[in-house]
């Protein structure tokens, strides 16, 4: 099987959006470099974390299948937010583009890109064939 297989040790709390780690079958691993919520021209879409968010996921998810892979292979995601934001709503945002439950990091971080309030990182297998 070429999926990650979830780690949920039963003494730490159950979280049906992460799991607390994953193993990776061996194969071909994709790193996905950091995704800011910019459409094709580059441009940040408007409108702050939510859609901001939204859209660095689809970028995500548009790296993936071009490799070859989907969300279902994906391991670990890293999400860099800006400390000014309230980072339920970047969850609330992520639950209408993201449905695979990966494991996750979420780190405050100053943004790189000025006005960038989201940036997300990907590690995922791609299946042989």
């Amino acid at each position: 099987m070429s999926t990650p297989t979830p780690v949920n040790p039963p003494q730490l709390h159950q979280n049906p959006a992460f799991a607390w780690g994953m193993i990776l079958p061996a194969g071909r691993t994709l790193y996905v470099g950091g995704q800011n919520g910019t459409g094709p021209d580059g441009a940040l879409v408007e409108g702050g974390l939510g859609p901001q968010t939204e859209q660095a996921l689809r970028n995500v998810l548009a790296v993936l299948a071009e490799a070859g892979t989907d969300a279902e292979h994906v391991a670990k995601l890293t999400i860099y937010l800006d400390p000014s934001v309230d980072p339920n709503e970047g969850y609330a945002a992520s639950a209408k583009v993201w449905r695979a439950r990966t494991a996750v990091t979420v780190i405050a971080v100053a943004p790189a890109r000025p006005g960038a309030l989201v940036e997300v990182e990907a590690v995922a297998t791609v299946p042989e064939g």
